[in-house]
């Protein structure tokens, strides 16, 4: 009758399982493996279809991807008057009420002054200016060191993104002087 050394088959399985979770606790300390498109704990891309507000005819596409510590930002857009355009990710998760008022005020969990996103204090939510050609279309894109496409004070899943029909002058508080909503859109999966 064959013998079977089942101490040794036991400890090469401990030792596999062993190895199993250490991998694991590395993906989870990197946050998911970007090689393979897998975020642990949040999505890996968002995304807004930004409608015009009444009496308006801008709209557009964004797009939001976790990329470690940032998020990078992409849209294309159009119907909007040539020039310089504030965008901003907002509060709310509702662009109803005139002028998109449900959407609420800028992204701000730290409670700082509204200014440009290349200074060191400004709302969360505030990006850089977003500008028309003469066509009315824009593309849009930019690396936001802070956010996180999750549900959390810092997270933009649920809330809302706006352009604006003014620019934004970065020093007006608390929204830049950048005029009413001309188009609004949801962030999500």
């Amino acid at each position: 009758m064959p013998t079977h050394d089942t101490g040794r088959k036991d400890s090469t399985l401990a030792l596999r399982a062993v190895l199993g979770c250490i991998g694991c606790l590395g993906l989870l300390a990197l946050g998911g493996c970007g090689a393979n498109g897998i975020h642990l704990g949040g999505p890996a891309s968002l995304k807004a279809q930004l409608s015009p507000t009444k009496g308006s005819t801008a709209s557009g596409l964004m797009t939001f991807r976790q990329q470690g510590k940032e998020v990078l930002i992409q849209g294309s857009f159009d119907g909007l008057t040539p020039g310089a355009h504030g965008l901003h990710i907002h509060e709310g998760s509702d662009c109803g009420g005139v002028n998109a008022r449900n959407a609420g005020g800028h992204l701000n969990p730290a409670g700082v002054r509204h200014g440009s996103p290349a200074s060191p204090a400004h709302h969360l939510g505030d990006l850089p200016m977003l500008t028309a050609g003469k066509d009315g279309q824009a593309r849009f894109q930019a690396r936001m060191d802070g956010l996180t496409l999750d549900k959390g004070p810092k997270g933009i899943s649920g809330r809302t993104v706006i352009v604006t029909a003014r620019p934004d002058d970065f020093t007006t508080q608390p929204d830049g002087n950048s005029g009413p909503a001309v188009a609004c859109g949801v962030i999500q999966p």
